[in-house]
């Protein structure tokens, strides 16, 4: 049994007047594939609206131009592909031996559904110690693999955030998400406890997102319809990602995370309506929803 939390939503603290970038998190996020170079490109400018001070999108060699020339403020880096999309084996050395260069990882955004790539990032999964973020093509690896190995949640090597829908949900639990939020929140709850090491937190999307961890949840209010569209969850992800590389703790960064994300779409839907919400309105209403969530 888990309760609702009473604990007021954590703000990000005042940037000091002495700071520079590399204290404010250098985010890697792995993504991409043929034709889904804007998935990780709307992540990436999603954590840069977010505050993070450094961000690097690693994808397909063969997209890598085209995410590069959608923001010129976050760096990218190729990955090995074949003819079936991203290798596994032939780039997993290379990000393993990358780990330590940066601070939180994002996982999933247009990554593509083949066997090299959920190979790649279940093994990604267990084994980065860094605080990682998971959404979309990378939760559906994990449910792959999770038929391999009912054990791939438990343990993993450091902080995990997951961040399904509810079609997500059902294939990562093989359970169909309820309606009301006490329901679905002790559903999103027993996913995490897939991780006896309570490292992990859920964010079960949709109407008022649930955010749980193994003991305690949250409601979100914020949001509207309009924001049921591509590319939403990727500018999510980029959001969460960038709040844990400025210092929140995953359950911290992922409450704050869905209500600015909730606040940016009611911003935008104020001003252009719900029906012609678009992901990318989402990161032009960004500042003014942080504006409105003031610091500590």
């Amino acid at each position: 049994m888990i309760d609702v939390t009473k604990e007021p939503m954590r703000r990000l603290e005042p940037r000091k007047r002495d700071s520079h970038k590399g204290d404010y998190g250098r985010v890697l996020i792995l993504g991409g594939s043929r034709g889904m170079a804007g998935a990780p490109s709307i992540c990436g400018m999603a954590a840069l609206r977010s505050g993070a001070g450094l961000v690097t999108v690693a994808t397909p060699a063969s997209a890598q131009p085209t995410v590069a020339a959608f923001n010129s403020c976050y760096m990218t880096i190729p990955l090995i592909e074949d003819d079936y999309g991203i290798a596994d084996m032939a780039n997993v050395v290379d990000l393993m031996d990358a780990s330590e260069r940066f601070d939180v990882w994002a996982i999933g955004p247009g990554l593509g559904r083949t066997e090299g790539v959920a190979e790649l990032v279940a093994q990604l999964y267990r084994d980065i110690p860094r605080p990682m973020v998971v959404d979309a093509d990378g939760l559906n690896a994990l449910a792959m693999m999770l038929k391999r190995n009912p054990k791939l949640l438990d343990k993993p090597a450091g902080p995990r955030v997951l961040t399904p829908h509810q079609g997500e949900f059902a294939w990562l639990s093989g359970e169909t998400a309820k309606g009301a939020a006490a329901e679905r929140a002790a559903q999103a709850s027993s996913l995490c406890q897939c991780d006896s090491s309570g490292l992990t937190v859920v964010v079960l999307k949709g109407h008022e997102t649930v955010v749980c961890d193994s003991s305690r949840y949250a409601v979100n209010h914020t949001g509207n319809p309009g924001m049921a569209t591509g590319g939403t969850g990727d500018c999510l992800t980029g959001i969460v990602a960038a709040l844990i590389g400025q210092h929140l703790g995953p359950w911290d960064a992922a409450r704050l995370a869905v209500h600015v994300h909730g606040l940016a779409g009611d911003l935008a839907a104020e001003r252009l309506g719900q029906v012609s919400l678009t992901a990318s309105d989402l990161l032009a209403f960004l500042p003014g929803a942080f504006k409105q969530t003031p610091h500590r």
